[in-house]
């Protein structure tokens, strides 16, 4: 039977059982009111009429014979019951004689007699109605709760039944659906009714024994496309790791499980926090995943070195998050982590081939231009000789080009120093006033010579930082002569220090031709020039004061317009901070 049948039928029976039950209880109100009125209209009447004439007839005055005879009237036109007109029409004789002669003592028994007959009539009658009336209402209590209780049968069977026969293969079928969502799909429903359930279960069945084949069907397609995949992933020569949403190591090639150091199958399919506990290298590995840090977040990769083929190697780790948007869900979910090593060894050792040569050369360059330097002085002294216009021109020509190659070749030996992760630092208590005037005295003739002007601006008090004097002053000369050679003549170069929250900023500030925005990123890359540029230099010196600046806890930053000047800023962390 259908359910929507199933309701009609169980709803139409309960309204039909409801209004058969208004229908008898109605119909018996009526009859029991009606048996009322007739006791109270006719019998109480009559009782009432006979009460009046017994009163009038014991008072004897005229009035209460005119009393008399009113009530015996009201009497004549109440006659409801058997005997009672005949009764009531010898009341009358009689009293009609008792009228012409009131000393008549038997005529007076006899109206007495009658009157008392009328009342036991009515008594009587009312007797019987009452007894009428309680049959009526005990059959009317039956029929009640006979139809009351049938409804009650009816609503309870409902009640325990009909929110089961619905409810409960919706919850099957809902149940069922779950499992078909979580690729169960050898889950069928059983459900022996002909209901609309039934024809949904048989619909669900078909659709899930379709998935099933299709799941079957697409089974060795996937089989083979892991094997391939896997096969791919063993011949990368670099090494990588795969891990699922919980870290648990669902893949490692050749090349980690080699450096890694342990069997395949203590690997496959572990927890790699539970592994990190024994090994080293997979902590490091997985720390990113566990603690991001801000180098992590940012994209940038890690260099590691490994012992790995008996000797030190150097790695890149890249950790690759994937991220997927489930089926019918509008948000990403992170699925799985990547992590991907990939070997620069043979890089790293050609950099520090480069670097050792760079600063051999840098190295062995110095002394040679510091003879021809001490040899150009030489020659300009008026004691050795005396030099004409032309020649001086030649010595001074000669003496910017020593001086560009002295300088070249201190950026060349800082630079293997920032290379190589050698970077000595002396960090003491220093004024940062001391720092920056130093920075200013050492440009101060290269402003002269171009007219421009060195404004220095600080507050009286300032308080102590934490710097290597010798690299901070290096930076802030360097940063000085680039504002110096970028702006125009007759210019004006602003230098301010000042304390803000815990650190204190160095601002240069010039009003040259500014740098592009697209080129704002790389201002700080080695090797790097603006281009376009007609400055000298070997594109080292803002690469080098970054690194010296950052080595000793602080930051270097730039703000700049195209045709509106730079603003360079280091800070640097006061002494109150440490």
């Amino acid at each position: 039977m259908k359910t929507k049948t199933k309701l009609t039928l169980g709803v139409g029976l309960l309204f039909l059982m409801i209004l058969l039950l208004s229908v008898i209880a109605t119909w018996y109100l009526n009859a029991l009111k009606t048996e009322t009125e007739n006791i109270l209209v006719s019998n109480y009447n009559s009782l009432l009429y006979s009460r009046n004439m017994l009163q009038a007839l014991d008072a004897g005055t005229d009035s209460a014979i005119v009393h008399f005879d009113a009530n015996l009237l009201n009497q004549e036109r109440n006659i409801t019951e058997p005997g009672e007109q005949a009764i009531t029409q010898r009341i009358k004789n009689n009293f009609g004689q008792f009228k012409l002669n009131r000393k008549n003592l038997d005529l007076s028994k006899m109206i007495r007699l009658d009157i008392y007959n009328i009342m036991d009539l009515n008594l009587t009658a009312i007797d019987h109605k009452s007894e009428v009336a309680k049959a009526t209402a005990s059959i009317a209590t039956t029929w009640i709760a006979v139809a009351g209780t049938i409804c009650f049968l009816i609503a309870f069977t409902l009640l325990f039944n009909l929110p089961a026969n619905i409810a409960d293969p919706i919850k099957k079928l809902s149940e069922s659906i779950k499992q078909i969502a979580a690729e169960n799909y050898f889950e069928r429903v059983h459900f022996k009714s002909h209901s609309e359930f039934g024809d949904l279960a048989n619909s669900f069945n078909t659709m899930a024994q379709k998935l099933e084949e299709y799941n079957n069907s697409n089974l060795a397609k996937l089989m083979m496309e892991k094997k391939r995949i896997e096969t791919l992933i063993n011949n990368m020569h670099d090494p990588v790791i795969g891990l699922d949403e919980e870290q648990r190591i669902v893949f490692a090639n050749e090349s980690a499980i080699k450096i890694i150091g342990l069997n395949p199958r203590d690997i496959l399919n572990q927890s790699a926090i539970a592994l990190a506990k024994k090994n080293d290298l997979i902590r490091i590995l997985i720390q990113d995943i566990q603690q991001p840090t801000d180098h992590f977040m940012s994209g940038k990769v890690k260099t590691l070195k490994i012992f790995a083929d008996a000797k030190e190697s150097y790695f890149e780790k890249d950790v690759i998050q994937i991220s997927v948007t489930p089926e019918g869900e509008p948000d990403q979910k992170l699925s799985a982590y990547v992590i991907l090593l990939r070997n620069i060894t043979a890089y790293k050792e050609l950099d520090a081939a480069k670097t050792t040569f760079i600063a051999n050369v840098s190295h062995e360059f110095k002394t040679p231009i510091s003879s021809i330097k001490m040899s150009l002085q030489l020659l300009g002294n008026d004691q050795v000789g005396q030099l004409n216009e032309e020649q001086k021109n030649l010595l001074e020509s000669i003496g910017d080009d020593t001086n560009r190659l002295l300088k070249i070749t201190g950026e060349l030996t800082n630079m293997t120093q920032v290379e190589s992760g050698n970077i000595q630092l002396s960090v003491i208590p220093s004024d940062p006033k001391e720092i920056l005037l130093y920075a200013v005295n050492a440009t101060r003739n290269l402003a002269d010579q171009r007219h421009i002007t060195l404004e220095f601006h600080s507050p009286e008090k300032l308080p102590l930082i934490q710097a290597d004097n010798e690299k901070t002053s290096w930076v802030l000369t360097n940063l000085i002569m680039n504002a110096i050679n970028y702006s125009h003549d007759h210019a004006r170069v602003l230098i301010n220090v000042v304390p803000v929250n815990g650190i204190v900023k160095f601002e240069v500030k010039d009003t040259g031709q500014g740098i592009d925005s697209k080129y704002k990123a790389k201002i700080f890359d080695r090797y790097f020039k603006i281009p376009g540029s007609k400055k000298e230099g070997t594109g080292l010196g803002l690469a080098i004061s970054k690194e010296f600046i950052e080595a000793q806890g602080g930051r270097i930053s730039v703000e700049s317009e195209l045709g509106q000047g730079s603003t360079f800023t280091v800070t640097l962390n006061s002494l109150s901070e440490n």
